[in-house]
């Protein structure tokens, strides 16, 4: 299983990507919120009303806030990537601090410094949360089950035995072997506890050659 880091999109295109992923979770997540509003506020007879025109004129803008964050939290991100060559938690956690430190800029240095460490702080919960949550995950997998068949290496599962086919049988010893046999004792074979022989097969007779010469 892939880590944060890994299976998020490449640099250049991570910031598109999170500045899409933000606003589209400012608007769905500021529509509910505007929306249930709108509804506690407005007079009775016009909620339904008064709380689509609260969706209307808020959403846009808690979408753009959140594009605007994910945006800078995207662009510093590479950017200590780049500085660093590696991928790991410690750049999303500067890129978090860096955030809120330049959102807060203008609100003066004091306000700057509180909104970097929470930044910073909030970042490395995520992360630390999402570090835990992939150990969790990688420690419920099943380990691979290896089955043991016990068939031996020569024989494959469902495969018979030479001497068990259908509509063959051990040939009986016969006194002609040791007539025509080269000399050599047939060693005995045992297979299912019953001692078997093969007979030395005879020697072919020559081919006949008939090229003219």
């Amino acid at each position: 299983m892939g880590t944060p880091e890994t299976s998020r999109e490449p640099c250049p295109d991570r910031i598109l990507d999170d500045i899409g992923g933000a606003f589209g979770m400012g608007a769905v997540g500021g529509s509910a919120f505007h929306f249930l509003k709108g509804l506690y506020n407005a007079p009775t007879g016009a909620r339904v009303v008064a709380a689509s025109q609260a969706v209307r004129l808020n959403v846009p803008r808690v979408g753009g806030s959140f594009a605007v964050w994910g945006g800078l939290f995207s662009t510093f991100d590479c950017t200590m990537v780049y500085l660093r060559q590696k991928e790991d938690p410690w750049n999303s956690i500067v890129a978090g601090a860096a955030t809120g430190g330049f959102l807060s800029m203008r609100q003066g240095l004091p306000a700057a410094s509180r909104a970097a460490a929470f930044g910073g702080v909030l970042l490395a919960l995520i992360e630390g949360a999402g570090i835990m949550l992939n150990k969790f995950l990688s420690a419920q997998q099943p380990m691979p089950i290896i089955v043991d068949d016990g068939f031996p290496p020569n024989e494959l599962p469902g495969q018979i035995p030479p001497n068990e086919l259908p509509g063959q049988t051990a040939s009986p010893p016969s006194w002609f072997g040791g007539w025509f046999g080269d000399g050599k004792k047939n060693e005995p074979a045992s297979s299912g506890g019953s001692e078997t022989k093969v007979l030395e097969s005879f020697d072919a007779p020559p081919v006949p050659n008939f090229e003219y010469k």
